[in-house]
């Protein structure tokens, strides 16, 4: 019976910060060595950060990752650790370096590259031809990086080479559907091979894509050892045994609130912190119009930042009602942000002013997008005051049919809830206010959660019972309401992910029970919108289909 100590680090590794990303990993090992680990594994690309994306095609970007590792080999005495970095020799590949004995001992390449979805791996890499085996302290243990996990010759070829245990590590990123997705896919790998499982992936927020960790360990007979909370920075330390091929973990933590709903916000706040935290930004700001997205956006940005950092701005019309004033200033008062007040009314005026030697009386649609668009002149101009990154607040339902204004709301730099239905906006709104408030340090890598203490009714709940409760609206002209424009939301997201998500047709989706004059209306509306998307912000990737990246259509599209 042989024991292998691991310490699995789950971290973050920011892509492009190559001689950071080392000392990373420096302080890793040292960490590593002193509790007597054999083996400290890195997740994919550690050291360039994962998707480099045309960093790679630069040669200096390349000589500094080798030269990174090599100066890492040399302090790999006593210790052994794999670490994913892009390996090039004339072709680049993506590859993890076993480093042991004060050398490079080994260097795996992926085999399996992914083109579909974020991943775009063949514009940048070569795939390896052989899956790398090697053996620590007499146990054979293979080495696989991300997608070579997901298809199954890999693995079956690291088996055949007497592979006991495979280490998988990954940059794979999050997506609502995904650890289900993971934990289904590894459990049949291990029983298909007889081999025990490590999968190790990294954590963090990196533009469009966040990646939540969730890593685990799989026994030699396909059941689960253990699961590491998403979105948790953590060395875990994991021993394992040869003999039955299973595994014993150390000390993991474990998540608070495990639902759905729980990873989903972590998701957003994550994203929000190292957008801001990777750009450079002191701090953010939005528009708060007492409205249900914007609420739900200050909530994340709060729990991202810390409310010092956070600034919200209303910017009243004559449209705006009572309501949404009250609740917007009593959500900022509970929250403990800045709120400014800035009237629109004076742009809108000079504006409407300034076009009627051209046009005469706007139209009524005109009129609105100028409203819009002067709250977006205004917040811009605020960001650019301040050095604070503007956040815009619409969500996935608005952005796919178009209810929303170009240069208007859709102004900002980071759109946190821009892959979040309107229908998920409320469930998360409902889960946020349960929850209660954080009770952590602003700005560390983790989200957890208290109840309030204050009992009754009107208890200051992060986002206002009324504006969870009340009909949604843009408040751009009198009595509106967002179902004068759209179907019921429920009706609404229902077609959007059958036919975003699920890419079905109308004849399918209508045969699912939607009204086609409904489901009709909504795809016109889905296709016709895509040059809006296209000028949009990045926001972080939630689903299993996000505009962006992943869901790439023509603006100029005849089909419907």
């Amino acid at each position: 019976m042989t024991i292998l100590h691991f310490a699995l680090a789950q971290f973050d590794f920011p892509v492009g910060a190559v001689a950071a990303n080392a000392d990373r990993v420096r302080a890793l090992m040292r960490e590593a060595r002193a509790g007597d680990a054999d083996l400290l594994v890195c997740p994919e690309l550690a050291l360039s950060g994962y998707p480099p994306e045309d960093l790679l095609l630069r040669p200096s970007f390349l000589a500094a990752c080798q030269s990174e590792m090599d100066r890492l080999a040399e302090e790999s005495d006593g210790l052994a650790a794999l670490v994913g970095f892009p390996h090039s020799e004339g072709v680049v590949y993506n590859a993890a370096a076993l480093l042991r004995e004060g050398r490079v001992a080994q260097v795996a390449h992926k085999c399996v590259l992914p083109n579909y979805g974020v991943f775009d791996d063949k514009r940048w890499f070569e795939p390896g031809h052989a899956v790398t085996v090697t053996t620590l302290n007499g146990v054979r243990v293979g080495l696989l990086i991300c997608e070579d996990v997901w298809q199954p010759e890999p693995a079956a070829a690291a088996a055949r080479a007497g592979a006991e245990v495979i280490i998988a590590i990954n940059a794979s990123p999050f997506d609502t559907a995904k650890q289900v997705q993971r934990e289904t896919l590894l459990s049949a790998r291990a029983k298909e091979t007889g081999c025990a499982l490590v999968y190790l992936n990294m954590v963090g927020g990196q533009d469009e894509v966040v990646y939540d960790g969730a890593s685990l360990l799989v026994n030699g007979d396909g059941s689960i050892a253990a699961r590491a909370p998403a979105f948790v920075d953590a060395l875990l330390w994991a021993e394992f045994d040869s003999a039955p091929r299973r595994w014993m973990a150390r000390d993991w933590p474990e998540a608070k609130d495990g639902s759905s709903e729980a990873t989903l916000y972590a998701a957003l706040v994550r994203g929000v912190r190292d957008y801001v935290r990777k750009n450079g930004f002191e701090g953010v700001l939005l528009g708060l119009s007492g409205g249900i997205d914007s609420a739900l956006t200050l909530a994340v940005a709060v729990d991202a930042l810390g409310a010092d950092r956070v600034t919200a701005v209303m910017l009243p019309s004559r449209y705006t009602s009572d309501l949404s004033l009250r609740e917007a200033h009593a959500q900022a008062r509970t929250l403990g942000v800045e709120c400014l007040d800035v009237s629109i009314s004076g742009v809108v005026d000079a504006a409407a002013a300034a076009l009627a030697p051209a046009c005469g009386e706007l139209a009524d649609l005109t009129a609105q997008n100028l409203q819009a668009r002067s709250r977006g002149i205004l917040l811009m101009a605020l960001s650019n005051q301040t050095g604070k990154l503007l956040l815009t607040t619409g969500n996935k339902s608005e952005m796919a049919v178009g209810y929303a204004t170009l240069y208007g709301d859709m102004c900002g730099g980071y759109a946190p809830l821009k892959d979040v239905y309107k229908t998920q906006v409320y469930g998360l709104a409902r889960w946020r206010n349960q929850a209660g408030t954080r009770d952590e340090e602003p700005g560390t890598n983790s989200v957890r959660i208290v109840a309030f203490p204050v009992p009754g009714p009107r208890s200051p709940v992060p986002i206002p019972v009324a504006v969870i409760e009340r009909p949604p609206s843009a408040e751009l002209r009198a009595d509106q309401t967002d179902q004068d424009s759209l179907p019921p939301y429920d009706v609404l997201d229902g077609i959007l992910k059958r036919c975003i998500e699920g890419t079905e047709s109308q004849a399918e989706i209508v045969a699912a029970g939607y009204d086609a004059d409904d489901v009709q209306r909504v795809v016109r509306m889905l296709y016709a919108s895509e040059f809006k998307r296209r000028q949009s912000a990045p926001g972080p990737r939630v689903s299993t289909c996000a505009f962006g990246r992943e869901r790439r259509y023509p603006i100029s599209n005849a089909w419907r």
